[in-house]
């Protein structure tokens, strides 16, 4: 079983706290002030929707979108890779980032991960983490209440463990997209968030050019760079996208003296 991190709101869940606490008692004591208590809860209902929606926002709870100050002193970058294993292109991205002598940090999908375990155990073997990228993938997480969102963390943790022999130290949710409940559920875990410094938005884009522009844009020590070997969109000629845009990619950090670890490694 995990050991539990401590888990401590953030101001934006304080204060959403208090806001409640003031909008009960105001009606409690003035039945009156209804316009003024609805107003702030709306007020901070779109508050949460907000934070909820911004994959690197920090509002809710801890959120790694860039490296460490000693990972950037050593001039680190961290691929990080979702949406896996896919038979297809998985092994090519391996091979791609051997040939560069390249890390990178894999965040694997629960279900995908048992109908492709040798897989799983083939990104570990050749020095790759294996993170949590939930069990089910559902296009929905961010709607989930905590039990349904701890149920589905853990699934994927204990699903990722049992494969790769390690359990995996980072979470990341469907598109990055969450609510308050999450912070609890990965405090209880001992997980970690992490989200981008940028996305290559590689599954609805197929021109590589596009895609490895976005992910050179301001290249530098500390990014964290979020590219798919699942649900990769296609080229015109039906190569998947991290497959064209890996080579450039990686020559542009090799010249800028950047060296690709895994998160964990990253945070050492």
């Amino acid at each position: 079983m995990p050991m539990p991190r401590p888990w401590k709101p953030t101001l934006t869940i304080q204060l959403s706290v208090l806001t409640h606490g003031a909008a009960a008692l105001a009606l409690l004591l003035l039945p009156s002030a209804w316009p003024w208590a609805a107003a702030a809860l709306l007020a901070n209902q779109l508050i949460l929707c907000l934070g909820s929606l911004l994959p690197r926002s920090a509002w809710l709870g801890p959120n790694l979108t860039r490296l460490p100050a000693a990972a950037v002193q050593r001039r680190e970058i961290a691929l990080t890779i979702d949406d896996g294993p896919d038979p297809e292109v998985t092994p090519r991205v391996l091979d791609l980032l051997d040939v560069a002598g390249a890390k990178a940090s894999f965040f694997c999908i629960g279900q995908r991960a048992r109908q492709y375990p040798e897989l799983c155990r083939e990104i570990v073997a050749r020095g790759h983490s294996v993170e949590n990228h939930s069990e089910s993938h559902a296009k929905t997480f961010a709607t989930f209440g905590p039990r349904r969102m701890r149920a589905d963390v853990a699934a994927g943790q204990a699903t990722l463990g049992d494969i790769c022999g390690r359990p995996p130290q980072f979470f990341r949710p469907t598109a990055g997209l969450r609510n308050p409940f999450l912070e609890p559920v990965l405090a209880g875990l001992d997980l970690h968030l992490a989200t981008w410094t940028r996305r290559a938005f590689d599954t609805r884009q197929g021109d590589p050019e596009v895609v490895l522009q976005r992910l050179q844009r301001d290249l530098a020590a500390g990014d964290i760079l979020l590219l798919h070997d699942g649900n990769a969109a296609r080229t015109k000629r039906g190569e998947p996208v991290i497959v064209a845009v890996l080579p450039g990619l990686l020559q542009s950090i090799a010249a800028a003296h950047l060296t690709p670890v895994t998160l964990t490694a990253a945070l050492r």
